[in-house]
């Protein structure tokens, strides 16, 4: 069942406390499950919610390497990403582009939408199982490429992404991290990385489709932002775009499968004020649903892997 979902069984319970106390138990059923939604208790405010998300977590980490636009509530809290309301985001797992990245994810309704704006989840082991054994194999074997181009006038600047304006410490962090540089006239810049499509969780040994090969695909915009990338720039020169390890391009009935795969595996639910949704960044992929009214959804992103020392 994914989310597994806690709720109070007694009023005034500090679930913060509570999940410090019985830490061992949240994290067997994290595992277990992929999710977990805390449903129900007395969460109002910023402050509230990251004390939950240290009373299960080892440390909280700063949103670096950026890709999307959020504002930062406090050091470790952000909002969820600032697209427009009636965009969709595919499913993803956080920061699954870069060699260190989030095990945990909080969302946190601080105040639900009027309609929609649901967080879509989908449980990236079933999604491995769900794709062909020649998919598979093919990724396994080759990889996936990540190619992102900053500086054309979409998408964030270098400057935001990596929280610098020097270009040194651009190329610095890139080497640190496996990144290639290319720097283009007037301060443009293209990046390219090769990683694994496939994990193994380090606590179970499961195998889990982690990756951005998907999401940041040109084919899977909606149609009008595809075309409208597709004649502004080159492929070479496409914001984001991904292609198996060896560079070339992923066949369209692939892409498909995969976003089928996806499709299959989503479980969504309207939020609730004052829920909070931990996930296993490794084990479970997250998306946003469009909506209508406000809605201020806040993250939390905690305990740091590094591919290198598992």
């Amino acid at each position: 069942m994914l989310p597994l979902v806690i709720e109070p069984n007694a009023e005034c319970i500090d679930i913060a406390a509570w999940a410090a106390r019985n830490r061992e138990f949240v994290e067997t059923q994290l595992l277990r499950h992929g999710g977990i939604l805390f449903r129900g208790f007395e969460i109002t405010t910023p402050e509230a919610f990251e004390q939950l998300c240290r009373a299960v977590s080892i440390e909280l980490l700063e949103y670096s390497e950026r890709s999307s636009p959020r504002t930062q509530v406090s050091p470790n809290v952000y909002t969820s990403t600032d697209y427009p309301a009636q965009q969709s985001i595919f499913l993803h797992n956080e920061n699954s582009y870069q060699r260190t990245f989030p095990q945990k994810i909080f969302f946190f309704c601080l105040t639900p939408a009027a309609r929609g704006g649901e967080t879509p989840i989908a449980d990236c082991r079933k999604v491995f199982q769900r794709l062909s054994p020649r998919v598979r194999e093919r990724f396994i074997e080759k990889r996936w490429m990540y190619v992102r181009n900053i500086g054309d006038g979409f998408g964030l600047p270098w400057q935001t992404i990596f929280q610098t304006q020097n270009p040194e410490v651009v190329e610095r962090e890139c080497f640190r991290k496996g990144i290639k540089v290319e720097w283009k006239d007037d301060q443009r810049l293209r990046l390219s990385t090769v990683l694994p499509a496939v994990v193994n969780h380090p606590q179970s040994g499961e195998l889990s489709w982690f990756n951005h090969a998907t999401f940041f695909h040109i084919t899977t915009l909606d149609t009008v932002l595809r075309e409208v990338l597709l004649e502004e720039f080159a492929e070479e020169d496409l914001p984001t775009n991904t292609y198996y390890g060896d560079g070339s391009r992923i066949e369209p009935e692939v892409l498909e499968e995969l976003r089928e795969a996806y499709r299959e595996q989503t479980v969504s639910f309207p939020y609730e004020a004052g829920d909070v949704m931990l996930l296993d960044n490794m084990l479970t992929a997250h998306g946003r649903a469009p909506y209508s009214g406000s809605r201020k959804i806040l993250v939390t992103m905690a305990d740091a892997v590094d591919r290198n020392n598992y």
